[in-house]
């Protein structure tokens, strides 16, 4: 296990990618909900109250979602992570605390024999036989043993020995419980990039060539060739010891003074076979940029392939906008992240708080808001048109793409369609305006005294508004 600790370490790509799952996992909290649309009764609301009390205290050093962000950290570096789980006198979930040395675990297969134990299920329990693991800590020769989380018995954190019928054992000594939380079916889980394990361990001896070529590079940028002559012994000196000092950042750019001396030792001015010194130019073989670069790229794209993470989420690219962000997001949240809370969010109801026996409530992991105002728009139109937007609706949309609770409007209109509405108040428009017209026919002809035409008018107007009360009525 220490060998994965030391990979992740010198990797450049798998802490980013470990930081992206704990981080978009765990990273935006945990919360209490109501498992089912229900109306909020006053048993429901104790219940919830409680429940969001327990998640809250589950560790009083940390936000409870910190512990889960360590759990899941660990558990991609190693394969399995571990949670030791602390009970009050009740026998009652009390306290959750992260297991740092993931590797100073050890633990058994399941043994003998099937122990009874009770699940609580849709309101009631029920009853399962199952194996339970023994687990081991050692520290520094300090050893400690823990017991499976759920396992009934009493063991001593002593000595890994559950006590007999009739036993008695000084609480202190009671040994707390392991939750484990592991990829895969091995016993101790497996990383999920173990088939990268070569593309990892290769990528950090490319960088450590890389890094090397720093240190112990030649950076000579030209030679020196002498013809028709030799170096004078303190230009030899200089020379070898200019060679031996070069290495590393240190010599660059540096310079060398050499003379040179005729080879048959003739001391005459007018020789004709003069010492010739040439400069010739090695600035074209030098090294201009890291080795590996292209094996680099695609080992840094399998270890992502792993994680299935694509480039946005571990810093590896600036070329994209809006619309190709968001869809990549929605894609990662579906394929990724989405089934990942789940997975957790069912260890934490169904195993760490099922003592609880919570009856309407459950805890989540809360995900991040992805909308686009654009979508969110059409679709309201489209509601709109076919005319099933309530203002009620139109509200709770508006106020959630904005991060906020919204509550409903009081009266009754709030839940009869926009369209409905707009419908009826151009209807009783034009009805307001038959009744102006016929109210001024009415006194034009009662100013001509044309009583017959006076009376039918008044009937006309009656029968009107008779209509226009019952249409009211029926809505």
């Amino acid at each position: 296990m220490l060998g994965l600790k030391t990979l992740v370490k010198n990797s450049t790509i798998l802490p980013q990618c470990i930081r992206a799952y704990k981080n978009n996992i765990a990273g935006f909290g945990i919360d209490i909900r109501y498992k089912n649309d229900i109306e909020e009764t006053e048993a429901s609301a104790i219940e919830f109250e409680k429940a969001e009390k327990i998640i809250e205290l589950l560790n009083t050093e940390n936000d409870t979602k910190r512990i889960f962000e360590n759990l899941i950290e660990a558990r991609e570096i190693y394969g399995i992570a571990y949670i030791e789980v602390i009970r009050n006198l009740a026998g009652e979930v009390q306290q959750i605390e992260f297991v740092e040395e993931t590797p100073s675990i050890a633990k058994t297969k399941p043994l003998n024999p099937y122990i009874e134990t009770c699940f609580f299920y849709n309101g009631e329990d029920i009853p399962r036989k199952r194996k339970y693991c023994k687990y081991r800590q050692q520290i520094n020769g300090n050893t400690v043993y823990f017991k499976e989380f759920g396992d009934p018995r009493i063991m001593d954190n002593r000595s890994g020995r559950y006590l007999e019928e009739g036993e008695t054992l000084d609480i202190q000594y009671h040994a707390n419980e392991i939750l484990e939380y592991k990829i895969g079916t091995e016993p101790y889980g497996e990383v999920r990039w173990i088939g990268q394990t070569l593309s990892v361990d290769g990528s950090r001896k490319a960088e450590n060539l890389n890094n090397n070529y720093f240190e112990n590079g030649r950076h000579t940028p030209l030679a020196i060739l002498v013809n028709n002559g030799t170096l004078t012994q303190e230009s030899y000196e200089k020379l070898q010891e200019y060679m031996n000092d070069i290495k590393g950042e240190a010599g660059q750019h540096a310079f060398l003074l050499i003379e040179t001396e005729s080879i048959t030792g003739n001391t005459d001015f007018e020789t004709s076979e003069k010492p010739d010194i040439e400069i010739k130019d090695l600035a074209s073989v030098l090294q201009k940029d890291e080795l590996f670069q292209d094996y680099l790229d695609n080992n840094r794209r399998k270890v992502q392939s792993a994680f299935q993470l694509p480039d946005l989420y571990v810093g590896y690219t600036t070329d994209f906008n809006r619309a190709t962000a968001q869809t990549v997001q929605e894609v990662t949240e579906e394929q990724v992240f989405q089934p990942e809370r789940r997975s957790l969010a069912w260890l934490i109801n169904n195993k760490l708080l099922n003592g609880y026996k919570f009856k309407y409530v459950e805890a989540y992991f809360r995900e991040p808001k992805i909308s686009n105002p654009d979508d969110l728009y059409r679709i309201m139109s489209v509601a709109n048109s076919a005319g099933g937007l309530t203002p009620n609706k139109a509200k709770e949309i508006v106020f959630n793409a904005l991060g906020e609770t919204s509550e409903p409007y009081p009266d009754e209109w709030g839940e009869i369609p926009l369209s409905y509405l707009r419908n009826k108040g151009a209807a009783e428009d034009e009805y307001s305006a038959v009744m102006q017209n016929l109210q001024k026919q009415i006194e034009k002809a009662a100013s001509n005294n044309e009583d017959n035409i006076v009376s039918v008018m008044k009937q006309v107007k009656g029968l009107l508004q008779e209509i226009i009360q019952e249409e009211r009525s029926d809505g």
